[in-house]
């Protein structure tokens, strides 16, 4: 029993550093293509809010 205790606790340490390695890639990649990505993200909010309005 107390095996099987510790192998589900080595998984969920595993899965916390997958995620934060998801989120330090992400950052990243952001971090990278932040000028291509500024001008598209204020166009769509400029959709987004132009839509809300009609509502």
């Amino acid at each position: 029993m107390r095996e099987m205790n510790r192998f589900l606790k080595e998984e969920e340490a595993n899965g916390v550093v997958e995620v934060v390695l998801i989120l330090v890639v992400l950052i990243a990649l952001v971090a990278l293509f932040k000028e291509k990505l500024e001008p598209l993200m204020k166009e769509l909010l400029k959709k987004v809010e132009t839509n809300a309005k009609k509502i």
